[in-house]
């Protein structure tokens, strides 16, 4: 056994003591639980590089890799005894753990303000990736950016719907990349006398400035004779090549949970369908290594988001797009069988002329059918709990926030602004009435201490979105052993009218309450959630399950 994979062995029992508590049946809340940060950057050598097969990709992903038939999907590996995601290097809580100010959102993940435009940039290399035209360039700083274009069809569409997309990755916390709109003129760039493209062939050549002529030939040019353009910032670290929505990385003895299995992954298929991001899949994702004193780690990335809000990146989104996947058999079979009677719903819809803003729209949109391309494996694997995490985070977004980050898309028609801001107020309503209606949507648990008493409060998100009234809250008190995993009870089922409940005068170590929602519209509302309750060194939330 390689050093790799002993290590691998030790941090994944370690790990999973450690996060989930649950190994040992004799202790099931670790005293430093809930874990807010994942300890998974602990040294290592640099993985070796790889490059995925999009084909490969597509089969795996298609046939269901790594589910065999009649399997059960498990619970998500990765979360704490609060069924949150810790901050990881895969993921940062932003919006789920407070709201953001407007400016944060505005801001995004830019840390800088951009390419220096007051000096020529270099041209170093033609774009050798994806379907948009585009190059890598180094500006006056010597920072790398890679530069992408709009279609000559569809002015600010792809560019725009890029940097709106990435500014909600990250506030939802995610890692992407840093990315600017930028507007150039052809006398801003040289070509470096060292810059390759590939001709149709495929084969190497020097670039020259005549390849940079015809790419803007090919985009659409503003009154002022500028071109809009995205700049996105190289990421820090060496690339690995990207993740892929299953199984581990053997190199990485820090990646112990299978990726279909993590909650940030399986949720993300709520913060996609929402964008109608349907080309979340491995080759739009990078893995960096990112070296320190001691040695280095591996950080996942989200990336490429040309191809959300209506943009197809190149030409607006396919109409299929969000509707079915690429090659799906019953739909084509039903449409062919019936001589096109019972074709799809999807081919009809009518789209406003916006050319900034492609093929978006909110009223066939059903959440619970949203599809990206091809299968993800970790998306099919999204449970209700998985949903109900997500969604609790699209929640915090007011129309103010929406409003916000869609204006840094900077379209020069405010009616295409207006209608992509007021068609993703329409998604996101959607995409909260239906989740919220899997699962008692109870949340936001904290203890309220008083001079004399102490009280459980908590927020019916499902009641402050608009779903239902409650006809009351029925609830039960249980001391709870610790060690032994077992309960005793504190008096019988009560009722509550209110999101507060007394803590019983009780000095056991643990308390646990399980409460259900009475609600005339909203018969799952009646799942039970069970809240464990820590009682020192003062009474604080320590534990939440649910039931599905």
């Amino acid at each position: 056994m390689t050093w790799q994979a002993s290590l691998k062995s030790v941090l994944t029992f370690g790990v999973v003591l450690i996060l989930l508590g649950r190994v040992v049946p004799a202790q099931k809340f670790l005293p430093d639980d809930p874990i807010l940060v994942d300890n998974d950057r602990l040294p290592i050598e640099m993985p070796a590089p790889v490059k995925l097969s999009q084909i490969l990709d597509f089969v795996k992903s298609s046939y269901g890799w790594g589910l065999e038939k009649g399997e059960p999907i498990v619970p998500a590996e990765n979360v704490d005894t609060l069924g949150e995601v810790p901050d990881s290097s895969w993921f940062t809580n932003r919006m789920g753990r407070r709201l953001m100010s407007l400016s944060e959102l505005e801001r995004g993940p830019n840390q800088l303000t951009g390419p220096d435009l007051s000096r020529t940039w270099v041209v170093v290399s033609a774009k050798s990736e994806g379907i948009s035209k585009g190059f890598t360039i180094r500006d006056g700083h010597g920072d790398l950016y890679f530069i992408k274009f709009d279609p000559v069809t569809n002015p600010q569409m792809a560019t725009s719907a890029e940097v709106i997309a990435t500014k909600f990755f990250h506030a939802f916390g995610y890692h992407v990349p840093e990315n600017y709109l930028v507007f150039i003129s052809r006398n801003q760039l040289k070509v470096d006398s060292t810059s390759t493209t590939a001709d149709e062939a495929g084969n190497k050549r020097r670039m020259t400035e005549k390849d940079v002529d015809d790419i803007f030939t090919q985009v659409p040019t503003r009154l002022d004779g500028t071109v809009q353009a995205i700049a996105s910032l190289a990421l820090s670290g060496k690339p690995l090549g990207p993740f892929e929505y299953f199984g581990t990385r053997p190199d990485d003895p820090n990646d112990i949970f299978p990726h279909q299995n993590r909650r940030e992954l399986r949720g993300l298929r709520v913060f996609s369908a929402w964008l109608n991001h349907d080309d979340a899949r491995a080759i739009n994702t990078l893995n960096t290594y990112i070296e320190e004193s001691d040695g280095g780690y591996v950080k996942h990335h989200l990336l490429d988001f040309g191809s959300c809000l209506g943009s197809g990146s190149v030409k607006p989104q396919s109409r299929r797009a969000g509707y079915e996947y690429i090659a799906e058999l019953t739909p084509n079979l039903n449409s062919g069988l019936s001589l096109g009677w019972k074709d799809r719903a999807w081919r009809d819809i009518e789209y406003p002329d916006f050319p900034a803003v492609g093929r978006l729209e909110s009223d066939l949109f059903e959440p619970a059918q949203w599809k990206t391309e091809y299968p993800n494996s970790a998306f099919i694997r999204m449970r209700p709990d998985d949903a109900f995490w997500a969604t609790r985070i699209v929640l915090r977004f007011s129309d103010d926030m929406i409003r916000t980050l869609v204006g840094t898309g900077q379209f020069t028609d405010p009616r295409a602004e207006n209608y992509l801001t007021e068609t993703l107020i329409k998604r996101r309503d959607k995409l909260i009435q239906y989740f919220l209606s899997l699962i008692n949507p109870l949340s936001d648990f904290r203890i309220s201490v008083q001079s004399d008493s102490s009280h459980l409060e908590f927020k019916n998100l499902g009641v402050e979105a608009g779903l239902s009234s409650v006809s009351s809250y029925q609830f039960q008190w249980f001391r709870f052993d610790n060690g032994q995993n077992a309960l005793e009870p504190l008096g019988e089922l009560q009722s509550a009218g209110s999101e507060t409940l007394p803590l019983p005068r009780d000095a056991a170590p643990f308390l646990m309450v399980r409460l259900v929602t009475l609600s005339p519209e909203q018969k799952s509302w009646e799942k039970k959630v069970e809240i464990f309750i820590r009682n020192a060194p003062a009474p604080s939330v320590v534990g939440i399950e649910r039931e599905l």
